[in-house]
């Protein structure tokens, strides 16, 4: 594999414009977000839970002044600091939450909170952490109505206590992302939930596809020909006022670029299906399809931080880097071997010689699940390198 310089100067690469390319030249030293799982403790227990989360807090939590030293760490990553979002489990269980926040707007690090929705999300907690300046509140939505997101959450009455609480963030003046995992019992229901988001007024819908780790099982995901075509019906949602962005699917950029699988008749007819109920559930597009992207993956402008200081490439690959207890966040992030090779796109297999694997790169998190080796391809991923089409 060649060097750094080499591999961002490769003619054959698609999308590498100057923007891309300062991002991940930025990715080498600083991440873009910094994932703080600060409490496995979570009323819920959801069935695709990666953080296998549990009622109470596990012994060997980060300490208040452990987290302010977290905080530290982020902040001398230096400007522009990365986003620190607060996860967990449900951040809100950590009786030093606010404290926490305060001492990252005190250092200049922006903050962003992923709570569960359940009694401790109240009008009151959300005008709190507004005046705090949280940059986002995400929401997850897994459904389009109480038998589909309150199956996925184990909790009756999850959905319509989902769809109150994105309505009082916003009302508070919340910036609100709702993330929705895709998995067998929702897929023909996506029509129905980006038409629900738009309807409420929430812009800004992330995409979830399924890693096998925690509680998630493989029966839960769809096959990667479905994955192709929801690829190709998210680009048609951008033209209708929400911004998609995908989580553990970088090769959307792939799509955006125009490139996909070609369909077989089971994929044409679904994503026919599905962009007939968009057209009549949003009306038609109004606008181009959203072509802009980051090019995140995990690892590559992304890192995350265990409840406990365990660091990892990000929250759905569980290999230990180290831990900010015993080596700081930024030495970590620079210096692990994992690491680099990640951002240098030093795959196997088809990811290896795709000619996307810089600014997509696959997830490396389900190559792990599926094979063992981080650095294999992506098995959710249909396209044949250089064929511009193809299915594997």
């Amino acid at each position: 594999m060649g060097s750094d310089s080499e591999l961002l100067s490769t003619p054959r690469t698609p999308l590498l414009n100057e923007r891309v390319r300062g991002w991940l030249e930025r990715f080498r030293s600083s991440p873009l977000l910094v994932f703080w799982e600060t409490t496995k403790a979570c009323p819920l227990s959801c069935r695709h839970c990666r953080a296998m989360a549990i009622p109470k807090p596990l012994p060997g939590e980060l300490t208040t002044e452990e987290g302010y030293k977290l905080i530290e760490d982020v902040a001398s990553f230096g400007d522009p600091k990365p986003l620190l979002v607060l996860t967990g489990g449900d951040p809100l269980q950590r009786p030093d939450l606010f404290e926490l926040i305060s001492k990252a707007n005190e250092l200049g690090v922006p903050t962003a909170i992923s709570p569960a929705v359940s009694q401790n999300l109240t009008p009151d907690v959300m005008m709190r952490l507004k005046k705090l300046d949280i940059r986002m509140i995400s929401v997850s939505l897994d459904g389009a109505g109480s038998w589909t997101h309150d199956h996925m959450r184990q909790v009756a009455g999850s959905f319509e206590a989902t769809v109150k609480a994105i309505r009082e963030a916003l009302s508070v003046g919340l910036r609100v992302q709702v993330n929705t995992v895709v998995w067998r019992k929702n897929l023909l229901e996506l029509p129905k939930i980006a038409a629900l988001l738009k309807g409420l007024g929430v812009t800004v819908w992330e995409v979830f596809f399924l890693i096998v780790t925690g509680r998630a099982v493989a029966d839960l995901d769809i096959s990667p020909w479905e994955y192709e075509v929801v690829m190709r019906f998210l680009l048609e949602v951008s033209r209708r006022g929400l911004q998609v962005r995908t989580i553990e699917a970088p090769f959307f950029r792939r799509v955006k670029d125009g490139v996909w699988a070609p369909p077989n008749g089971e994929a044409q007819n679904l994503y026919g299906e599905l962009v007939r109920d968009l057209d009549e559930l949003m009306g038609p597009p109004t606008g181009d399809p959203d072509r802009s992207f980051i090019p995140t993956r995990d690892g590559n402008g992304v890192i995350f931080v265990a409840y406990n200081g365990d660091v990892y490439p990000s929250g759905f690959l569980p290999i230990t880097l180290g831990n900010v207890r015993r080596r700081s966040l930024v030495e970590i992030y620079t210096e692990n071997p994992l690491l680099i090779a990640m951002r240098n796109g030093e795959f196997k297999g088809r990811c290896g010689v795709c000619e996307y694997r810089l600014i997509c790169g696959g997830s490396r998190a389900r190559a792990f699940a599926a094979t063992g080796d981080p650095l294999e391809t992506d098995p959710a991923c249909p396209y044949i390198p250089g064929r511009r089409g193809g299915i594997s």
